[in-house]
């Protein structure tokens, strides 16, 4: 998969996520992965799995070696919140 190329690369959310440098999620997209977190909250899936090779990766903006883990908690967080309104 080709690099990523959404907007979300550049929102300053993203900019306090603990720095991935090593490991599975190196070079994911932390934005993507918010997004399919996001999605995840709002059917507040019980089991969930978090496929980080489906991930485009990303070396741009304020996602550059941000956690796509703690990126896709946030994202389920926020979902989940979102699902009661």
């Amino acid at each position: 998969m080709g690099p990523c190329q959404l907007p979300h690369r550049y929102e300053q959310l993203f900019a306090s996520l603990p720095s991935d440098q090593g490991g599975q999620g190196r070079h994911r997209c932390a934005g993507c992965a918010y997004e399919r977190g996001l999605e995840d909250g709002l059917a507040r899936k019980e089991e969930v799995n978090l496929d980080l090779d489906s991930l485009p990766g990303s070396q741009a903006g304020s996602v550059r070696h941000q956690s796509p883990h703690a990126a896709w908690a946030m994202g389920y967080l926020e979902g989940v919140r979102r699902s009661y309104e």
